[in-house]
């Protein structure tokens, strides 16, 4: 995916690429390394290199990221007398060994900006500041040690540090949020540039999030507003999230990471947020001259309103920015003799102090939705099931007093830990009143719990992103004579941020029996039996040869809980993306072909009723082609039936526009050449609606189109009021059957036959396309 994916950030406008560098992915084990395949760190930087980008290298290596243990490797928790991000031996020892371990690998391949290579930045630490003053002096001697270290380094780019205002010489202070232009103190010495590390662009969800969102024209208005304020780099977090495969998300993460990004989960573009930053950037590029050899100033007009200007009269330099900070009302700014009107929260840019080429709320760009279309040939889904076996102590005998802390005992090798304890009850324990039972209390550290007693399901637990630890409750069938208490604890990711992380616990704190008629029986101290992972797991049965070693039976109606469940599906037809909606399932994991793709929770519901996340991403690249069918499993913790599940298509093919009659011109219609601002449209620019389908499909159907007040947002879309009749035709015979088109917004051209179908009101234009081969 990653070469489409720069491609696409390149035709967005970005010239710089930020990424991280994840150490316990590299170095999972003490000493030894990987940088093959999917974690080949060069390759990744050459290939930004080829696409003509620069790179901030974010070496880290405490990279928080919602990155399981904050890319920090499990080992390092069990090195004797370490603590984690402070002036600590052991801890300095080992990160500078891998910090420098990567600096060594850049140079000798000659990737720092001075020997002509990409890497323009580097980071060391980051967002410090949220944990230093719990270490006091010792965080306050980390700082300067980490600095220190990284430019002894030697590496010939500067290094920065986010969200850090000390940043020691010469390392630069960065700013991460949501509206640095106004939050950032600025660089803590008047020599150091403005560098903003981390322009979020929604915010990660974690399982029982509802959607989270962060308007276009939000974004735009922030990087504008920075820029006007000298900025000098901004960094978009995330431009392209991804998805979090395997067990690689942190602590109650979801498996889809940073959706609402520019590009999506899958690399396709996000429209109108993609387009209209990209005609950010471009209004950016028409004032760099301005913004680099101009002299700043502020005209102030009062609280909300103000004019910054970059300006160099010697040379017929020139470009403003013209602010409505008001919330909700618009505003007329009189700017060297001539009106401007700004809609509310929103910056006009003019790169010439005369000329309006963009406006962060005004959207002039296309408009997309995604659709998850069920596969037509990869959905005859016959489902067979394994039922992972319960232990008891008579197969995991006790071995220790307490049950194991559940981190140390699975040293994140799998989320999966079982504990096991046994006790015995008289005919005088049991309660005789109908009605009555008695009930298993389980007090968890976290993350997540399932509980069998004598081999019968009772009920799941668990804790939040927020709040790990959790109180488990459930009445279970407990007999006279021996009983059998099996828990199968879990893990969704390790903590990825806070002080102090070395010392987080999780699993089974305290386990008791309530309700017997002799009164309450404590477990925790009763002797535990232990055991990392499941049958499942160390057979890997989600492989083509491990799914050969166990019993498979005819899934039929809902399994019991702990089952893993396996089918074949056929390829999808077509070249996007590819998804698997998990309807009917609750918590667990997803293999195709062998390849984990993360965790799905379909059960823990947000706020609004829904699952936080229902759909997961297959890459193409995991399928089989030349008709070979591919192998899916499912490992379920609770109960239910795979019927439900669907094989899907993705696409943004679903192409809109949504234009007012009064919004300027597409910023495209601009070029500055030579020091020469100039239009290179016809005439008066004015706007239009853009419509470009994806690569290599086009136009095959005008779903929508009003001129007048229309009402709804892309795939949604519905007639107001009134509306210019022959809208529909004029937009169909511009643009049916090409891969894109432009329809002028105006009623000499939308009106048909001269008659003003909506007096009196601003008119928009709405339009909704369907692409297709």
């Amino acid at each position: 995916m990653w070469p489409d994916i720069l491609e696409k950030a390149r035709h967005g406008g970005l010239n710089v690429i930020q990424t991280y560098v994840f150490w316990n992915v590299h170095e999972p084990e003490q000493g030894k390394f990987n940088f093959e395949g999917n974690y080949d760190l060069v390759k990744f930087i050459r290939l930004v290199q080829q696409k003509g980008m620069y790179v901030t290298l974010r070496v880290g290596p405490f990279i928080q990221a919602e990155w399981n243990h904050g890319g920090l490797p499990y080992w390092l928790r069990e090195v004797p007398g370490i603590i984690f991000r402070t002036d600590n031996e052991p801890y300095k020892k080992h990160m500078k060994a891998f910090v420098g371990k990567i600096i060594q690998m850049m140079k000798d391949e000659k990737l720092f900006a001075p020997q002509g290579g990409p890497i323009i930045l580097a980071q060391i630490e980051n967002e410090y500041n949220h944990i230093q003053l719990a270490y006091e002096e010792e965080g306050d001697r980390y700082v300067q040690w980490a600095a220190n270290m990284a430019v002894a380094f030697d590496i010939g780019v500067p290094w920065v540090m986010c969200k850090q205002k000390d940043a020691p010489d010469p390392v630069i202070n960065a700013c991460n949020g949501r509206h640095c232009g106004d939050t950032f103190s600025g660089p803590n010495k008047p020599y150091k540039p403005s560098i903003w590390t981390e322009n979020w662009t929604a915010q990660y969800r974690v399982f029982g999030d509802p959607v989270s969102q962060r308007s276009a024209e939000d974004i735009a208005f922030s990087v504008a507003r920075f820029f006007s304020k000298n900025g000098n780099l901004v960094n978009y977090y995330m431009y392209h999230g991804g998805t979090n495969f395997g067990r690689t998300s942190s602590a109650f993460t979801t498996t889809r990471y940073y959706d609402e990004a520019p590009l999506d989960e899958y690399g396709l573009e996000r429209q109108p947020k993609w387009s209209h930053l990209r005609d950010a950037h471009t209004a950016m590029l028409l004032c760099r001259k301005a913004i680099l050899h101009g002299v700043p100033t502020v005209q102030k007009l009062n609280t909300f309103h103000e004019v910054r200007v970059f300006e160099k009269p010697e040379a017929n330099i020139c470009a403003a920015f013209i602010t409505n900070n008001h919330t909700t009302e618009p505003a007329t700014i009189n700017f060297r003799g001539s009106n401007y009107f700004l809609p509310p929260h929103s910056i006009s840019v003019l790169p010439d102090c005369k000329t309006v080429v963009y406006n962060t709320q005004s959207i002039v760009s296309q408009h997309n939705a995604r659709n998850f279309v069920r596969s037509a040939v990869a959905n005859n889904l016959k489902w067979e099931v394994f039922s992972e076996p319960i232990p008891s102590t008579n197969k995991l005998p006790s071995n220790q007093k307490f049950p194991a802390e559940l981190y140390v005992l699975l040293k994140d090798t799998t989320d999966y830990g079982w504990y096991t304890t046994s006790f015995e009850l008289d005919p005088e324990d049991l309660p005789k009143k109908s009605g009555a039972a008695p009930v298993l209390r389980i007090m968890s550290l976290g993350h997540t719990l399932s509980a069998f007693v004598n081999g019968q399901y009772i009920g799941t637990g668990h804790g939040t992103h927020d709040d790990k630890t959790f109180e488990f409750e459930q009445p279970a069938n407990f007999k006279v004579g021996t009983n059998y208490v099996s828990i199968l604890a879990t893990t969704v990711g390790l903590p990825d941020s806070g002080a102090y992380m070395e010392h987080r616990y999780a699993g089974p704190k305290s386990i008791s029996v309530l309700g017997l008629n002799t009164g309450t029986i404590d477990l925790s101290e009763n002797g535990w039996g232990n055991r990392v992972g499941l049958k499942g797991e160390q057979l890997q049965i989600f492989s083509e040869e491990g799914s050969k070693k166990v019993e498979w039976s005819p899934s039929v109606g809902q399994a019991r809980a702990l089952s893993w469940f396996k089918t074949r599906f056929a390829t999808p037809e077509g070249r996007g993306p590819v998804a698997i909606r998990m309807t009917g399932m609750g918590k667990g994991m997803i293999w195709v072909n062998g390849q984990s793709i993360g965790r799905h929770w379909m059960t823990f519901l947000s706020p609004l009723g829904h699952p936080t996340q229902a759909e997961y991403h297959i890459p193409r690249s995991y399928l089989n082609i030349n008709g070979k069918d591919n192998l899916l499993v499912v490992l379920e913790e609770e109960n239910a039936c795979p019927d439900k599940i669907e094989i899907l298509n993705v696409d943004r093919d679903t192409i809109c526009s949504h234009i007012a009659e009064n919004e300027p011109a597409n910023v495209n219609s601009w070029v500055s050449r030579h020091g020469q601002f100039r239009s290179v449209v016809k005439g008066v620019a004015g706007p239009q609606a853009s419509l470009k389908c994806p690569s290599g499909k086009k136009i095959v159907a005008v779903e929508f189109a009003s001129f007048g007040d229309p009402s709804g947002y892309c795939g949604k879309f519905s007639l107001g009021n009134c509306n210019a009749g022959p809208t529909k035709s004029i937009v169909e015979k511009e643009c049916l059957g090409k891969k894109k088109c432009m329809v002028s917004v105006s009623g000499s051209n939308l009106n048909g036959n001269g008659v003003d179908g909506c007096p009196g009101i601003v008119k928009t234009l709405a339009i909704q396309a369907k692409c297709s081969y």
